[in-house]
């Protein structure tokens, strides 16, 4: 067997007349009478390597049977390229390497797809055939990406002194939102363990016990519905301090993203990163993770909507609903078929019963619903809202929340079609003040709207038996160009508050035993003052390769209907596996 000496990117015209040995997989060839010309490719590079039939017949013999993505090994000299072939793009662009030995280790069959060309296959097949995909040149440079980022994570967080401590795979179910993935025991028939969503209890007990610094890169498994950004199965950067504020979390979380980043991309972000409340990101972006990119900003149309006649939306502030609007440019290319398009998408995927609108023309406000606006009140909202000629104004009336979804969605959209998102840019932007609950309108109840440790602000403790809405919690995010990469939160560290805070979400005495029994335990033997925050490590190598969705930086990744299309799982078991555990197949 022919080992190699060297990798197929790295030889150069230093090694001229060196003779040498290479392995990997042919991706190209290229037949001129006696002479044929290989790619030898492996992860690091591509090679031209040179068979002549006149200096080695025999292996001239064998390479004219070879075929695409054949394995082989090869020995040979080092020669230079003529001056007309060099290929100065590649570092091994002013060398060929003559083969005087072959070895074929493996000959491939007739290839799905070209991996020289991902966009040869659509996504399902390539999914089929992932461990082609992975000979890709974009998702080599992706996984070599995932990996450099775990080492600089590594290497931060161990000069900062944390400690990685693995925490349990197999644990108990307990309620953090979404379903658990549940596994039956077989030596305790009818009981489940349960795949961590987070290793949120077990951080919190790793602080009790005196490990003041933790991180860990994690699995987590979450069994949610149809989702184009998520996976059934994800990879956290987990992390807790004790004796801690938010503003401890904040500055460390900081710290890390711009090392991340500065590591991998040589990017240097700011310093410090700029901070917006809640309740401030959703009134002027819709959305608590805004893409601060670019401008285009949402509008309070109140005070116009009660002067002018516009019925439909007057009834709706009336009910206690909200309008708010949108200043878009280039309004002469939204024609009314674009508008219904957007209407139609307002409604489906929002909620919205209707999107209003008004152009800018002349000077004045034409179109749409712009009759139902006085002079006055238009000069008004041209002067206010810096309406130019050609802009116009998208509006929509209703439920705040429907308002604030919709309109942040429309804002994405309109930033898209218009070009004025700076794709060069990185923009992270820390979210704070969340609310500590939100009301499920379904279930007639309170829901935790991060996890229920979320410790509430000190300052609005009193309100959580009167006024549980206006609860703020310790809550933070961190938002990179529109993505939410990390979240976290102070946590509750005494007992009573905790009870407190279970009660207010619906959760029994006998059920807080019974599913945080362990955690409650442990509050009473001394737990200090807590928090921490999770990164969504394969958001943050998604953002950082370039890409639009996590598939991309995931080795072997599901499908959005959580399948693997590559080894078909989820899969049937058999009936003696089903008989040891005590289970039976519902139909």
């Amino acid at each position: 067997m022919i080992k190699r000496s060297h990798t197929c990117g790295e030889l150069t015209k230093t090694n001229i007349g060196e003779t040498i040995s290479l392995c990997g997989w042919i991706s190209k060839r290229r037949d001129h009478g006696g002479l044929s010309f290989v790619d030898l490719r492996d992860r690091y590079g591509k090679t031209q390597i040179v068979f002549n039939e006149e200096l080695h017949s025999n292996v001239f013999k064998k390479a004219k049977k070879l075929g695409l993505e054949d394995v082989i090994g090869i020995k040979g000299v080092v020669v230079q390229r003529p001056s007309e072939a060099v290929n100065e793009s590649m570092i091994t662009g002013e060398i060929d390497v003559e083969v005087s030995q072959i070895d074929i280790f493996n000959e491939a069959d007739a290839m799905p797809f070209d991996v020289n060309d991902r966009n040869s296959a659509n996504e399902d097949h390539r999914l089929k055939f992932r461990f082609l995909e992975l000979r890709t040149k974009d998702l080599q440079k992706n996984m070599f990406i995932r990996h450099k980022a775990a080492f600089a994570i590594r290497d931060h967080m161990s000069k900062n002194d944390f400690i990685e401590v693995e925490t349990p795979v197999l644990m108990k179910s307990t309620p953090e939102g979404a379903r658990d993935f549940l596994v039956p025991s077989r030596l305790h028939q009818g009981k489940f363990y349960a795949l961590p969503q987070s290793p949120q209890t077990y951080k919190q007990l790793l602080m009790i016990s005196g490990f003041d610094k933790y991180f860990q890169i994690v699995k987590c498994f979450r069994d949610e519905d149809f989702r184009a950004d998520r996976q059934p199965e994800f990879t956290q950067i987990d992390i807790e301090m004790s004796f801690v504020d938010q503003y401890d979390i904040i500055n460390m979380a900081t710290g890390l993203t711009r090392n991340i980043f500065k590591e991998i991309l040589d990017v240097e972000l700011a310093k410090d990163f700029p901070q917006l409340n809640y309740h401030e990101a959703m009134e002027r972006y819709g959305s608590d993770k805004p893409d601060i990119r670019f401008d285009m900003e949402l509008n309070e149309m109140s005070s116009y909507v009660e002067a002018s006649n516009f019925n439909a939306f007057k009834s709706v502030l009336e009910k206690g609903g909200r309008v708010k609007g949108i200043v878009c440019p280039n309004g002469e290319s939204y024609s009314r078929k674009v508008i219904d398009e957007l209407t139609d998408f307002m409604k489906i995927y929002y909620g919205a019963k209707g999107l209003a609108w008004l152009k800018c023309k002349d000077g004045k406000l034409d179109g749409g619903i712009s009759k139902f606006f006085p002079e006055h009140v238009q000069n008004l909202m041209l002067s206010d809202l810096k309406i130019n000629n050609g802009d116009i104004i998208f509006m929509i009336g209703d439920d705040v929340s429907v308002v604030w979804q919709a309109l942040g969605a429309l804002r994405l959209e309109l930033g898209k079609r218009e070009n004025l998102i700076d794709n060069s840019k990185w923009a992270p932007l820390w979210v704070v003040d969340f609310p500590l609950v939100e009301w499920n309108s379904d279930e007639q109840r309170w829901d935790a709207l991060h996890h229920p440790f979320t410790a509430p602000h000190p300052d609005d403790i009193d309100l959580i038996d009167t006024d549980p809405a206006n609860v703020r919690s310790l809550g933070y995010d961190l938002v990179l160009n529109g993505y939410e990469i990390g979240g976290g939160s102070i946590r509750i560290h005494k007992r009573d508050l905790q009870q407190k805070a279970f009660s207010l979400l619906g959760v029994s005495d006998e059920e807080a035993e019974e599913k945080f029994g362990f955690l409650m335990n442990a509050f009473r033997y001394g737990a200090p003052p807590h928090g921490g925050i999770a990164f969504g490590f394969d958001r943050i190598a998604m953002l950082m390769s370039g890409s639009n969705q996590i598939r991309d930086v995931i080795a072997f990744p599901k499908t959005t209907s959580a399948m693997s299309l590559m080894d078909n799982s989820p899969s049937n078991i058999d009936k003696k596996q089903l008989d040891e555990l005590g289970l039976s197949i519902k139909k």
